[in-house]
C-alpha cells in the first residue's frame, strides 16, 4: 500500500527514526497520525502486531480498513489481425486487433482501457478506451501501430485496466517479425480493394470483383462483324434477344475457325 497518499511521509520518517521503545509514546503518536480515530487499545493492537513499529502499524491499519477490490474479468479470445510472428516490412503502419471476452458475472465499469504494460510499444499511445462490456459478451479492440525500422522480432504486452489503474484479466500480446518483403502491405491492399467493392456496391453485381465486366446488349449491338453490312436491329423482346445472341455467337465461332485455317495454310 502507498502510505504517502494518506499520510505525511516526512512525519512518518521522523517517527520511524526516533527509535523510542516507550509504548505510551508510540500509542499517542499513532492516535495523532490517525486523527484520533482509534482508542489506545486499538492502537496498541496494530502496534503490537507490527512489533511496535509505528510506520508498519500505520500501513497495517489502512490495509485492514481498505475495502476489498473486486476486479472485472477479461479473457483473450483470438487475434483478429496480425497473428503472432507475422512478417511486416519496416516502417509500415498496421492495425492490431484482438478479440476479448468478459468472462465474469459483473459488467465492466465505465472508463476501462487497454494499456501498454511491457515490451516494445509500437503505438503512439499507451492506452485506448474500451466500451462497457456486459458479462459473457465479446468485443474487438484495435490499436494502430507502426513496425520498427530495423529488422528483428518485436513483442509488446497489453492489459486491461480499471479507471483507477488496476490491471485485470489476461495479458494479450502483439508479436511481429520485421523484415524486408513482408507480405502485410500486400494483404492490407487487397483487403482495402475488397472493402472498396463492397462500399461501392460493385460486389453485389459481380461475385468476382476481378472478373471481366459483362457486356450489355448495347455494347454487343455496336460490334462490327466482317462480312455483314449491318447487324440486326436492337432486340425489342426476349425472343429477338435470344435469336440475336445465337447469331452473334455462331458467327464468332465461324470467324475463329476461318482464322485458324488461314493460319495453317500460310
Amino acid at each position: 500500500m502507498d502510505v504517502d497518499n494518506d499520510l505525511d511521509g516526512k512525519l512518518l520518517q521522523q517517527f520511524s527514526s526516533m527509535g523510542t521503545t516507550d509504548r505510551d509514546v508510540l500509542i499517542a503518536e499513532f492516535q495523532k497520525l490517525l486523527g484520533n480515530q482509534l482508542n489506545p487499545n486499538s492502537c496498541a493492537f496494530f502496534l503490537d502486531m507490527n512489533n511496535w513499529n509505528l510506520q508498519a502499524a500505520i500501513g497495517s491499519y489502512y490495509d485492514f480498513e481498505q475495502p476489498p477490490i473486486t476486479l472485472p474479468s477479461m479473457a483473450f479470445v483470438k487475434d483478429v489481425t496480425i497473428g503472432d510472428g507475422e512478417a511486416i516490412p519496416p516502417n509500415t503502419k498496421f492495425i492490431k486487433t484482438w478479440r476479448v471476452k468478459n468472462g465474469g458475472s459483473d459488467t465492466w465499469p465505465p472508463g476501462c482501457s487497454l494499456r501498454f504494460s511491457g515490451g516494445d510499444n509500437m503505438s503512439v499511445t499507451d492506452r485506448v478506451l474500451v466500451d462497457i462490456l456486459q458479462p459473457h459478451q465479446e468485443t474487438n479492440i484495435s490499436i494502430e501501430m507502426t513496425s520498427p525500422s530495423s529488422s528483428g522480432v518485436y513483442q509488446g504486452q497489453w492489459r486491461m485496466s480499471t479507471p483507477t489503474g488496476h490491471f485485470f484479466g489476461e495479458i494479450i500480446w502483439v508479436i511481429i517479425n520485421v523484415e524486408e518483403g513482408g507480405i502485410l502491405a500486400v494483404t492490407q491492399q487487397m483487403s482495402r480493394v475488397g472493402e472498396d467493392f463492397v462500399e461501392t456496391g460493385r460486389l453485389a453485381t459481380s461475385p468476382n470483383p476481378f472478373a471481366t465486366p459483362e457486356k450489355s446488349s448495347e455494347d454487343l449491338h455496336n460490334v462490327s462483324i466482317i462480312g455483314q453490312t449491318s447487324l440486326p436491329s436492337s432486340p425489342s423482346n426476349s425472343n429477338d434477344a435470344a435469336r440475336w445472341l445465337i447469331f452473334a455467337n455462331s458467327y464468332e465461332a465461324s470467324h475463329q475457325s476461318e482464322h485458324s485455317q488461314d493460319t495453317e495454310m500460310s
